[in-house]
C-alpha cells in the first residue's frame, strides 16, 4: 500500500525543484546578457556552488574567463574577490595578516582576499607551490590560520581558479594533491562562429558602451541569498544502489586501466556521487540517472588521472580513457532509478 503522505512530500520537493530548474534558466539569461554561449560552464559553477565544491576553469587568454565569473557572482549574489597570482606572492598576501595598530597599541588583523564568498584565483600557476598549498586549508576545511589562529571562512565559499593551458614560461605545475581539491575543471573554449558573430554584433550595437563599467550594470541579482539558498540542495536528491555502484565501477576502472598510473580516488567518488546529484537538481529532478554520472565524470575525472609513459608516446588523453571507461568497460544501469 502506498504511503500518501510519503507521496505528496516527494510532490512537494519535485515543484520546490522545478521553482529551482526556472531560477537556473534565469542565472543562465543574466549572464547570457554579457557572455555569448557557455552554458555549460555556467552549470558548472552551479553544480559547485550547490555542492560546496571548487572550480578549475582553464582557457587560452581573451576568452573572458574573468568576466564570466564576475558575471556570474553577481547574478546569484554573492560577494566577489580576486587574487592575481605572481611569482613574488606569499600565503599572507592571499589569507591576511596581523598588523600593529599605533592609535589602539594592539595588534590587528587585516583579512585577506580569502574571506571572500566566491575567490576568483586568476593564473593559480603562476605563483610558486609554497603560496598555491596556502589554498588547500581553506578549500577543503572551509578555515584558515593565521599565526596560529584559525579562522573560518564566510558560507557559501567557492573557489574559481583560472589557468591558461598554453603558457609554458613562468609557471608551476598544480601539485596532485592541490588538483584534487578542485570538484570539477571546466573547459572555456572557442564559442562557435555564430555565437562569434553574435557577441560581435553585440559590440557593434553598442550593448558595451563603457565596456567594463556597463558589464555588471546589464547584470540583474535573480534573488537576493540566492547562492547561500541553494547551497546543500543536492542532499534533497535519491540516489538508487544501481547509481552507487555504477559509480563505483568507474572509479575502480579507472585504477586498473593500464594507460593510467594513478586512478581516482575515494574523494573523487565522493564528488562525482556530490556533482552527479546537484546536476539532477539542475535539471529539476529529485533522483540521479545514469545521463547524470557521465556527464559529471567528463568533468570530475580526468584531472585526477595520471598517464602512463606509454599512453603519452602514443598521445592518448585522459579524457580518451575516460570515454572508453564509459563507452566499453563499465555498463550503465538501466531503470529503477526513482525512490520506491
Amino acid at each position: 500500500m502506498i504511503d500518501s503522505s510519503n507521496q505528496e512530500m516527494e510532490m512537494e520537493k519535485l515543484k520546490d525543484l522545478d521553482d529551482y530548474r526556472t531560477k537556473f534558466e534565469q542565472v543562465r539569461g543574466e549572464v547570457g546578457k554579457v557572455i555569448v554561449g557557455y552554458e555549460e560552464v555556467v552549470d558548472d559553477f552551479l553544480v559547485c556552488l550547490i555542492t560546496g565544491g571548487h572550480i578549475l576553469l582553464e582557457g587560452v587568454p581573451g576568452i573572458a574567463k574573468t568576466t564570466m565569473i564576475k558575471v556570474f557572482t553577481k547574478t546569484v549574489g554573492l560577494d566577489y574577490e580576486r587574487i592575481q597570482f605572481t611569482q613574488d606572492m606569499l600565503p599572507a598576501d592571499i589569507s591576511g595578516h596581523y598588523y600593529y595598530n599605533q592609535k589602539k597599541g594592539d595588534f590587528e588583523l587585516r583579512k585577506g582576499p580569502i574571506f571572500g564568498q566566491v575567490l576568483m584565483a586568476d593564473e593559480i600557476n603562476r605563483a610558486p607551490p609554497k603560496t598555491q598549498s596556502s589554498l588547500i586549508e581553506a578549500m577543503q576545511e572551509r578555515q584558515v590560520t593565521i599565526e596560529g589562529k584559525t579562522l573560518k571562512l564566510p558560507e557559501p565559499f567557492l573557489v574559481i581558479a583560472t589557468r591558461n593551458p598554453i603558457e609554458t614560461e613562468g609557471v608551476y605545475p598544480l601539485p596532485e594533491a592541490q588538483l584534487d581539491r578542485f570538484m570539477i575543471k571546466s573547459e572555456m573554449e572557442y564559442v562557435s562562429p555564430s555565437e562569434e558573430l553574435d557577441m560581435l554584433r553585440n559590440k557593434n550595437d553598442g550593448v558595451e558602451k563603457e565596456h567594463s563599467k556597463n558589464e555588471l550594470a546589464r547584470v540583474k541579482t535573480v534573488e537576493k541569498n540566492f547562492g547561500h539558498e541553494i547551497e546543500g540542495l543536492h542532499q534533497e536528491v535519491f540516489v538508487s544502489d544501481d547509481i552507487l555502484k555504477y559509480i563505483q565501477h568507474i572509479i575502480l576502472e579507472t585504477r586498473n586501466i593500464h594507460d593510467l598510473v594513478l586512478g581516482a580516488s575515494p574523494r573523487a567518488a565522493e564528488q562525482m556521487l556530490y556533482a552527479s546529484k546537484a546536476y539532477a537538481v539542475i535539471k529539476g529532478r529529485n533522483y540521479v540517472i545514469p545521463d547524470d554520472v557521465k556527464v559529471v565524470s567528463e568533468k570530475v575525472l580526468p584531472h585526477r588521472l595520471i598517464l602512463s609513459v606509454e599512453a603519452e608516446l602514443e598521445d592518448v588523453n585522459e579524457k580518451e580513457v575516460l570515454k572508453d571507461i564509459l563507452n566499453n568497460r563499465v555498463e550503465a544501469p538501466k531503470g529503477g532509478f526513482k525512490r520506491d
